[in-house]
């Protein structure tokens, strides 16, 4: 820390910033860097309190964000460095009982004060102190019981959570962040090409039932479906698990309706978007109702 050794002294450690390299792509590519990471630091360590937080208050998201970019603004505009809600002053607010946003602007004093009326004093606190604070804070936020409640969860839930670790600790925030969203993607497109439709028949009552929301990845299997669906029976088409049909799937379950009166297939479709089967048919069709 700086060692002002007057007032005047310690108000030229503020600057004003220097735009004469503001057309400069590094700058750009810097700051566009750390208001990513910063906001991904925030919202993680914003979830992090919340689920900390004695009231299971709910932050605003929004406004914290907001808040942020005001702060870092005029932060950028005095010479000093961008801020950010970080786990380890948040924690300790939690841990010392605090339970109004004062707890956040007089943190924010203290710290202030210190730097202008003992920095020696905060020179003296040996870096491997603040580190072991890190890594006691880390610890009780990343116990080895989270890793087992993952693995309790499954697998999908697991690895995505193991690797984000992982990569955050090989490479940064940023890249650690991303790594794991990459990883959870492939387990939600891996999850949405289980089977989503199926099929039974017993006697002349049969029934095609959609697990989930229908997508145009499961238009193969919602015709495969239909298609083993004999003549003169009574269908049943179950849609009341899911809250979105791809208009594909919709047109698929029209023509089936329609070319359904020619094999003696009496169609009844469940569900809230039952009704969404109709509009495209031209022309009513015999032995089809909706419930």
């Amino acid at each position: 820390m700086p060692v002002s050794k007057s007032p005047a002294e310690f108000t030229q450690l503020f600057s004003l910033p220097d735009f004469s390299d503001i057309g400069s792509s590094g700058v750009w590519i810097a700051a566009a860097t750390i208001a990513i990471v910063a906001s991904l630091e925030s919202m993680l360590s914003i979830k992090a309190i919340d689920e900390l937080d004695p009231q299971r208050r709910t932050t605003d998201k929004n406004l914290e964000l907001m808040a942020q970019g005001g702060g870092n603004i005029v932060s950028g505009l005095l010479g000093g460095l961008p801020v950010t809600s970080v786990i380890v002053r948040s924690s300790a607010n939690v841990g010392a009982g605090a339970q109004s946003k004062a707890s956040t602007m007089l943190h924010g004093l203290w710290l202030l004060l210190s730097v202008a009326l003992i920095p020696i004093v905060l020179n003296l606190i040996p870096l491997a102190a603040l580190a072991a604070v890190l890594i006691a804070t880390g610890y009780k936020l990343c116990t080895p019981q989270l890793f087992l409640d993952r693995y309790r969860q499954g697998w999908t839930q697991f690895i995505p959570f193991a690797v984000t670790v992982i990569a955050i600790m090989f490479t940064n925030l940023l890249e650690g962040v991303l790594i794991g969203l990459v990883i959870g993607f492939v387990f939600v497109i891996a999850r949405n090409f289980r089977t989503a439709v199926t099929f039974a028949c017993e006697g002349n009552d049969c029934l095609i039932r959609a697990r989930r929301n229908l997508y145009f990845i499961h238009k193969y299997e919602l015709e495969k479906q239909l298609n083993r669906v004999p003549e003169n029976c009574r269908l049943l088409i179950d849609l009341s698990a899911t809250n979105y049909v791809d208009l594909d799937n919709v047109e698929i379950i029209n023509s089936f309706i329609k070319a359904s009166q020619f094999k003696s297939i009496d169609v009844v479709v469940r569900g809230d978007l039952a009704e969404r089967t109709s509009p495209l048919i031209n022309a009513p069709v015999v032995g089809v109702r909706f419930t």
